[in-house]
């Protein structure tokens, strides 16, 4: 396909995101189904959308189908409140949510290390109507840090993801730099230097920002990177988004971390939406 060559594919480390793709199958199933696509390694949003502590049996139905299925997670996100659906995150948020977030970080973190996963994803959450934006981001920082500590026991780095303003019009980081300075804010308030910029290509360029600009600027603060095409948010190939020229860029630029596959399949079965990259670049290297 124009502007991703095969060259770029096999300089890359692509997982596939399981909370986009392969949905139409049972999330236990999912695991398995990536695997016989080809692919070694998965991330996931928080699976259990109503409950930031789920029954321990959950937990361990979900890791037995990860190590059956032979792949290796790379990327989880914490509790995020209803995700897909009208929320963004938890952590921003005064009262109950927040109480969740907090409750999460530990059996997020747990669930991660027990599975070797090293990168953790906190979404910041929308502003709420009658509330201080500044106290909301007062909190955000508080909840940040005890989430980059708890990553940083387990020996992992801490995400924060900018989205984009059409589809999440009350999330504050809706460009690159806004979550870099939440990022390096973090970073000056633990001391500890694990939180990371999540690069997602979709949503920044659904921002209108200049990702080559981008990706000079800030790829050697980024942690993890996502892509989907645009428009559409389907797979590389259906859009206009030149993403093999990027990754080229980013490789260049000094990434050598994880490309998140968080696209649509459009209205296919997953299993046929990776038609774009040989079944022998599935597996990560």
């Amino acid at each position: 396909m124009p502007g991703f060559g095969s060259s770029t594919a096999a300089e890359q480390r692509f997982n596939v995101n399981l909370s986009i793709l392969f949905t139409e199958l049972p999330l236990l199933e999912r695991p398995a189904a990536a695997a016989a696509a080809g692919f070694s390694a998965v991330e996931l949003w928080w699976p259990w959308v109503g409950s930031p502590v789920p029954e321990r049996s959950e937990l361990d139905a979900l890791k037995k189908a990860i190590e059956d299925a032979g792949v290796r997670l790379t990327g989880l996100n914490f509790y995020a409140g209803q995700l897909p659906g009208p929320d963004r995150g938890a952590l921003s948020l005064p009262g109950a949510e927040s109480e969740r977030f907090r409750a999460n970080i530990d059996v997020a973190a747990g669930f991660a290390q027990s599975l070797g996963c090293t990168a953790l994803n906190a979404l910041y959450g929308n502003r709420v109507d009658g509330v201080d934006p500044a106290e909301q981001d007062a909190l955000a920082l508080e909840n940040l840090a005890l989430a980059a500590r708890a990553a940083d026991r387990i020996g992992a780095v801490l995400l924060v993801e900018a989205l984009n303003k059409p589809e999440s019009p009350r999330y504050p980081l809706v460009s690159a730099p806004a979550a870099v300075e939440v990022v390096d804010r973090v970073n000056e308030a633990t001391g500890l230097g694990n939180a990371r910029f999540l690069m997602d290509l979709y949503h920044l360029s659904m921002n209108g920002e200049d990702l080559p600009s981008v990706i000079e600027r800030y790829a050697s603060k980024t942690g993890h990177v996502q892509i989907a095409d645009n428009p559409g948010r389907g797979a590389p190939g259906t859009g206009s988004l030149p993403l093999g020229d990027l990754l080229d860029q980013l490789r260049k630029a000094g990434y050598d971390g994880w490309v998140g596959l968080e696209y649509k399949p459009g209205d296919r079965p997953s299993a046929d939406a990776f038609g774009w990259l040989p079944v022998e670049q599935r597996a990560a290297r």
